[in-house]
């Protein structure tokens, strides 16, 4: 499958500036050279601590956050270069569903407002009240719910009309921003089945951002897990979660509690020690070394390049290139 979105190089720093003048003193790391691909029709998933980059990727895809350096081509165009009106192609064929369904829905509007808002600025040129309707009905609300307003609903109910505006311009690229983590565990399991059914019914492309590692491997094909702006590891929802090759990746799905921690499936849990560096001043060389177990002198000095282990599977540490290291 040929690739939707292609994420280059990309790098996102933030100055940090002090004092009457305004100078800057620092800058954060929030992402720092992150290439990945997302194929047309899959669901690529994104994965890590809090404060890793996972959000800021997702704003820059969504052209909210300019790239440092670098740049993102959706469906063969740098949209990373375009600016102002030339965007506007661009903002109906990528979407976005946010992770708290009531702050990211206007509270003095009914779901009809919210929803008819999106076709009367992008100029809908059908019948905008069945649109509207059938939208709700897509996404399992009832036609009375044009009038209700976010607080008349449950938190399932709200994000569904969140899923619902992002389907309005029938876009090719939805980013999940934690879309289902402020919500109950049964209702995450509904929210996950509609997703996967209006993939499958209108062949959209998802970039999930999530922490909760089941659901990622539920609903993803593919994962990429970020720690401190960087990829770590990279590949096919099997062979992240059989065989984990970074020690980031192996402590996260670790840390995951087993169904029965006295049956057959006991796991070997690795404690990360300390607390992810401030993106201010990183460490050199992996930035996961301070808190890595089998860390050498090398991994403070050299940034490991993803090594391919298979034709999708990659990881960077310097363990796997290098049989005098210790085997992670």
């Amino acid at each position: 499958m040929s690739a939707l979105l292609r994420i280059e190089d990309v790098s996102v720093h933030f100055p940090v500036r002090k004092g009457l003048l305004q100078r800057q003193v620092a800058e954060v790391r929030a992402v720092d050279q992150v290439t990945l691909s997302l194929r047309k029709g899959e669901a690529f998933g994104l994965v890590g601590e809090s404060g890793c980059g996972k959000t800021t990727l997702a704003r820059t895809v969504l052209r909210l956050v300019d790239p440092t350096s670098g740049s993102i081509w959706f469906d063969g165009t740098n949209v990373s270069a375009l600016r102002g009106k030339s965007l506007a192609p661009f903002r109906k064929q990528v979407a976005a569903i946010f992770q708290d369904p009531f702050s990211s829905l206007n509270p003095r509007m009914t779901a009809g407002q919210i929803l008819s808002e999106v076709l009367h600025v992008h100029r809908y040129d059908g019948r905008i009240r069945d649109r509207v309707k059938e939208l709700l009905g897509l996404c399992g609300l009832a036609p009375r719910f044009v009038d209700l307003y976010p607080h008349e609903m449950s938190g399932g109910q709200r994000q569904r009309v969140g899923i619902a505006r992002a389907l309005a311009l029938e876009p090719e690229l939805i980013v999940c921003d934690e879309a289902v983590s402020a919500l109950d565990v049964s209702i995450q399991a509904q929210i996950i089945n509609l997703l996967e059914d209006l993939r499958a019914q209108f062949g959209l492309t998802y970039l999930f951002i999530g922490h909760d590692l089941s659901v990622v491997r539920h609903l993803c094909d593919r994962l990429a897990v970020m720690y401190l702006g960087r990829i770590m590891e990279t590949g096919t929802s099997e062979d992240i979660f059989s065989s984990p090759r970074h020690p980031y990746t192996q402590a996260l799905i670790n840390a995951v509690p087993a169904p029965d921690p006295f049956g057959e499936e006991q796991r070997k849990h690795v404690a990360l020690k300390g607390e992810i560096p401030s993106p201010l001043n990183p460490p050199s060389g992996c930035v996961f070394h301070t808190r890595c177990q089998i860390a050498a002198d090398v991994c403070a000095r050299r940034v490991p390049p993803l090594n391919w282990l298979g034709p999708q599977h990659a990881a960077a540490c310097v363990a796997i290139d290098n049989p005098n290291h210790p085997t992670p």
